[in-house]
């Protein structure tokens, strides 16, 4: 918890590494207010598997951008930052102080870095774009992308389709890449309005606490949350199905994996997630920032 007495606390880290508990610690001693910066928790339908901060916990804080979207609808980092604005305004102008937390990096990165003011892409670009991945893969595209911009193209995970047609689509649109448009960027933040703390425990306690927590979001009723959102007509492309664990429970529900199994996924693909997180944290932040716990 800082020592600082700053309007501002950014607190990050991979899942399941304490960030709320935390949060709501230095809420209470402050007085402040909590933002959620987790990309996941802003949907409504899964509270449990998003390991939302629950009714209990809410009541104690005030907790802000957290559960008010639906499972259709895709929010950008740019999205994100125009929410937070706001209430960034309010902690900056002498009103609460604000604890930004959360496992999204690239929310704070665009804080501290700042976030490119890309133009507006035209909806037929856009669709170009999720085409080219739909007819050619994610092979053929990122090789395209290879050629006009490099950077993006190695930085983009495997399998993540949102954002490498994304970078394609800026390229098509703009003519200039993604990356150009990120190196333009400046700071939202003054580094003197807030105290960063990046969590980066150590990794066999964090899977442990993975595991754990998942089972506990099943003994909780996270089997209903899911069983209910399949109710509401959940398809693959819902943003939604990018939430943990998600994609192998509705495959359980569905009669096509086993709960044993889908188990089993959904812990591997969290702790993979936690890794690549940690590791993007650690490439993005100034060593400084870390809290090794």
């Amino acid at each position: 918890m800082p020592e600082t007495h700053r309007p501002l606390y950014l607190l990050a880290g991979p899942t399941a590494s304490g960030k709320s508990a935390r949060a709501l610690a230095w809420a209470q001693k402050t007085g402040g207010a909590i933002l959620n910066a987790d990309s996941m928790q802003l949907y409504a339908d899964v509270p449990l598997l998003t390991a939302r901060p629950d009714a209990a916990d809410t009541a104690q804080a005030p907790h802000l951008l957290y559960g008010h979207l639906d499972g259709q609808t895709l929010w950008s980092t740019g999205d994100w930052l125009r929410a937070a604005r706001p209430h960034i305004a309010e902690a900056l102008s002498g009103g609460r102080p604000l604890c930004i937390v959360g496992g999204t990096g690239l929310y704070f990165n665009a804080l501290v870095h700042g976030l490119a003011e890309i133009p507006e892409i035209d909806d037929a670009v856009r669709l170009k774009a999720r085409a080219a991945y739909d007819d050619m893969g994610e092979d053929a595209l990122r090789n395209i992308l290879r050629q006009h911009d490099p950077e993006s193209a190695a930085r983009i995970m495997p399998n993540d389709q949102q954002r490498l047609a994304r970078a394609y689509e800026v390229w098509l649109q703009t003519g200039r890449s993604l990356t150009d448009w990120q190196n333009q960027t400046v700071p939202e933040l003054p580094e003197t309005t807030y105290h960063l703390d990046i969590l980066h425990p150590d990794r066999d306690w964090l899977y442990e606490r993975c595991d754990r927590r998942l089972q506990i979001m099943l003994d909780h009723g996270a089997l209903d949350e899911v069983r209910d959102l399949m109710g509401k007509g959940l398809t693959p492309d819902w943003p939604i199905m990018r939430v943990l664990g998600l994609t192998a429970f509705v495959a359980c529900l569905a009669g096509a994996m086993t709960l044993e199994d889908a188990l089993s996924l959904a812990r591997q693909k969290t702790r993979n997630y936690a890794k690549r997180q940690s590791t993007w944290f650690r490439n993005q932040f100034k060593k400084q920032d870390y809290k090794l716990e």
